[in-house]
Formats: C-alpha cells, structure tokens, sequence
C-alpha cells in the first residue's frame, strides 16, 4: 500500500472512533489529543496532517458525514481539498486529489464542485441569531482555519519580528490596531524568547479590539470578574498604566493560577488575584467576560457547531443578565461597565444588555469610542470575522449615572 493510501486508511480509522461523539461531545479536542496519544508511532508531522484533515470534517461535517456511510474514499478525497494547503497536508492533498480543481476560496464554489448545499453548515438557529454569519464573506471565514494572533507586550516590536524571522515565522501588524501581530505560519510561539520573556501573548485581534473599542483611560482601579486565564486581564493592565490597577476574579481556582503565571511572565504588577470577590467596595471599572456558547470561535471550536443548541444559549443567555446584575453592583457612580462574550448570537448579546438596561435605569449606554468598523447593533458592536480575519465577539460599554 502507497504511503497516501496508508495515512486515508488512518484517517478514516480515527474518524471512526470520533464519531460516535462528535455531535454531543463538548470536549472533543480532548478526544482527539486522547486518541493520537493512543498511536504512538504518530511523529509531530502525522499529528498535525490528522488534526488539520480532522478539523476539517468537523468544519464541513454536513457534507462529510454522509459520505462515510455510502462512499468513504470519496470523503476522505472531498476531506483533502478542503483541508488547508499546509506543509503537513501538502504532499496528501497532491496524491488525494490533484485531479481536482483548486480548491476554491468560497463556500459557494466548493459546494458547487461537491454537489453540496451551503445552507447546511450553520446549525439553522444560529443563522436566525446572526443572519450576517450566514452569507459571504462571514461564511466564507468561517469554514477557513482561524489565524494565530498575538498582542505586543513591548514597544520594541522589531526585536520579535526579528526573532520570529530567524525561525521562518512570517508575520503582518495589523492595520486596525498596531500591537497586534499575525504569525503567518504554523509556529509554536510558546518556543520563542519573546514569549518566555513576555513580550507577546497569544490573543485573537477580535479580542483585542473588545477592549480598545471602549477607549479605557489610564489609571484607576477596575475589576475583572470572569477573568479566567487572563489574556484581556493582561490587557486590560497595559491599557490602565502604571497608575491603574485591575482585581481579577474567576471561580476556577485553575483559570487564576494560569493567569499568576501569565502575569509574571509579563511582569505585570499592578493585578492581584481574588479567588473570592469583595463584600463592600466599588470600582472605577467592571469587565464582565461573560462564559458564553462560544458561537464567535466556531473556527478553532468546529466541533461546537454540532453540540451547541438554541436552548443552550437561551440557558447561557440568562445566566448572562445575572452576571451583569450582580456585577453592576460593584461599579461606584460614574464608572463603567463593560460587556462582552465571544458570541455571535444577539440572544447572548444585544438582547442580555437591553434586558439588564431595563432593569438598570441608573445605567446608560456609551457609543464605542474606536469602532474599528465592527457591526453596530442596537447597542454594542460585533465583531465580525471576516472584518479583520478574527474569532467573533461583542462587546457594550455602559456607565453608571
């Protein structure tokens, strides 16, 4: 057997073993590292061809699925022109399917050439939450590998660039927000100096711009109350100063410690840990990072396409508007409060914060100060991922009268 015959012969043996749980289990990606664990003659290249052909099927499993039952060779072909033209995948995409086309940019033209429907790969409720999602170019970015991206500790930006060229990592700033940097490569950054001495953090620029829509002055003190591991904790820091100040609080005791490690690694002083939150006391400033359906990281989470409902982010939804209730009491008068989920679902966004405003007449809302050309709604903006090449998210900024 040909070497591509082989590794088809692999692939389609770990799809197997994945399938049964692909469309109820929420931790997938941990099945996946399970299962090439369990292999132990995969080298790191064989890893990463398997996770990218993966993914994949995962991304455009509505036209893969079916295959597998009546035409498993032509899935396996149909899974290699999909899959993205990397240095692992090259060389079995040329004997898969180098009688094919190329492999076109447009959700539409590959549905074309695989006799396929585009109206199948986005769950129907999601497509009634965010109509944009549904229709080019969200839908186009959305079947599309998410980019790694990393935000600047260090106004020396040249020395990282430089380091990151010596390694054969290719990079671009972006043009909306000058500390944020794309590596262009398959690289693990995490093996660079300018990571171990914290002059980058990984953090998607649609998260970045949560924060730099709002327009946070330096100085004060402010709270972030579902910090986890604390990628906008670490932002959020940079953007108050040496002056500021910023509690992180999260109810995973694992998130926090994570976020000590970041901080350090960063050399960030000005944020202190709070595993359990304060009685009495307000802040200049609230972030509220609520946990969400997580719909707005659907290109590195495909998997979530097919385990996330309408009724959980009804669920989610709610939890949402308690969170801002109890946090807003913690704003003192004239502070701020900020919202933002990595969601694209309105139920989850526009509608928590019409909901709490409702509720909350001593809060108003304020117009982003750097909108960045996001999707304005009724109130916040989203953040779109084909209007920067990012994750989705949202974002309202509300201050108290």
């Amino acid at each position: 057997m040909s070497l591509t015959g082989s590794q088809q012969k692999i692939f389609l043996r770990l799809l197997a073993a994945l399938r049964p749980n692909w469309h109820t289990d929420t931790n997938l990606p941990a099945g996946i590292s399970e299962l090439f664990a369990a292999n132990r003659s995969f080298g790191s290249r064989d890893r990463r061809l398997y996770r990218e052909l993966i993914y994949t099927t995962l991304r455009f499993l509505p036209w893969i699925e079916p295959l597998l039952d009546t035409d498993p060779d032509r899935a396996a072909k149909a899974v290699a022109w999909l899959a993205a033209d990397l240095p692992a995948t090259r060389a079995y995409r040329a004997a898969l399917c180098g009688d094919w086309p190329v492999c076109p940019a447009a959700v539409s033209a590959k549905a074309s050439h695989l006799g396929a429907s585009p109206d199948t790969l986005l769950p129907a409720w999601l497509t009634r939450h965010c109509a944009e999602a549904a229709v080019v170019p969200n839908l186009d970015t959305l079947h599309t590998r998410a980019p790694l991206w990393l935000r600047l500790q260090t106004k020396d930006a040249a020395r990282v660039v430089a380091e990151f060229n010596t390694k054969q990592w290719p990079t671009r700033r972006s043009p909306v927000l000058s500390g944020a940097l794309e590596v262009l490569a398959e690289a693990d950054v995490t093996k660079s100096d300018a990571w171990t001495q914290g002059l980058c953090e990984v953090q998607d620029l649609g998260s970045q711009l949560i924060l730099e829509s709002t327009g946070i002055a330096p100085g004060g003190r402010w709270l972030d109350a579902c910090a986890g591991a604390g990628g906008k904790t670490l932002q959020l820091a940079s953007l108050l100063g040496p002056k500021g100040h910023v509690d992180a609080h999260d109810i995973r005791a694992s998130a926090l410690r994570e976020l000590e490690i970041r901080a350090t690694r960063a050399r960030a002083t000005t944020i202190s840990v709070l595993p359990t939150l304060p009685a009495t006391g307000t802040y200049d400033g609230v972030l509220v990072d609520a946990p969400c359906s997580g719909t707005g990281t659907w290109r590195r989470a495909p998997h979530l396409r097919w385990t996330t409902s309408a009724g959980q982010v009804s669920t989610a939804a709610e939890k949402q508007v308690a969170l801002l209730h109890q946090f807003s009491a913690l704003v003192r008068p004239d502070g701020r409060l900020i919202y933002a989920t990595c969601s694209l679902s309105r139920l989850e966004n526009e509608d928590v914060v019409t909901a709490f405003l409702a509720a909350h007449s001593e809060f108003t809302h304020e117009p982003p100060v750097r909108p960045f050309g996001a999707a304005p709604r009724s109130v916040g903006l989203a953040i779109l991922p084909a209007a920067h090449n990012t994750d989705g998210f949202y974002v309202a900024a509300l201050r108290r009268a």
